[in-house]
């Protein structure tokens, strides 16, 4: 009788790993397939940010000027506000003319000028409009695409879509993590280096921060 309680129950735990086994492989295969691509991405650009002194950028730097028709520029006088869009019109024609995207984008209002800030991923760019003469100058600057890759890792004046994609990203690489240190701990009776490599892993980035970082 020992002996058939014994029999089943390692009938029982040879299920539960084959279980949990399943399972764990299915969740760890998921979430390194949806995070793959974008892991590479991001250990690519984390060693070009750890070297970005040593990388040289050539910024390529575009001016455009124009000049505010008298009636569009009477629709920028009057205005109280320190932080306000442009008026359709006036964003409209500096759109048409110089190409800034403008439209929608809080400027900043004083009372001889509206500037508007457009970063974006890989470069920078304003617009300032004198409000006096109407003269308009759009300056936007691209720093290459070494650059714009940088600020995606970053998350650099993406947007809240890249942001939210990012969440979903750490959440699958997470999980592509846990899941892995869980088949490590299953495995780990037939691979005996496995507790000791993932304490190095552990220890060791904190040993150099203590010892180097300061």
């Amino acid at each position: 009788m020992p002996g058939a309680f014994q029999h089943m129950r390692d009938t029982v735990d040879r299920k539960r790993r084959a279980f949990w086994l399943k399972h764990l492989h299915r969740w760890h295969w998921i979430s390194s397939a949806v995070s793959l691509v974008v892991l590479l991405l991001f250990s690519i650009t984390g060693f070009t940010l750890n070297h970005a002194a040593r990388i040289e950028a050539s910024p390529h730097v575009e001016r455009h000027t124009a000049t505010l028709p008298d009636a569009l520029l009477k629709q920028l006088a009057g205005t109280g506000a320190k932080s306000a869009p442009l008026p359709a019109p006036v964003a409209a024609f500096v759109v048409a003319n110089t190409g800034a995207p403008v439209s929608g984008r809080a400027g900043d209002w004083s009372d001889d000028e509206v500037y508007v800030s457009l970063p974006r991923p890989g470069g920078d760019g304003w617009v300032g409009i004198d409000r006096e003469t109407g003269d308009v100058q759009y300056e936007t600057t691209d720093r290459g695409w070494l650059a714009y890759l940088n600020d995606l890792h970053k998350g650099r004046n993406t947007g809240p879509v890249w942001s939210g994609f990012i969440d979903v990203f750490a959440l699958a690489c997470i999980v592509f993590a846990l899941t892995g240190l869980l088949l490590l701990k299953m495995h780990a009776g037939q691979r005996g280096m496995t507790w000791p490599m993932v304490a190095l892993g552990f220890v060791l980035p904190v040993v150099l921060a203590l010892l180097f970082i300061h």
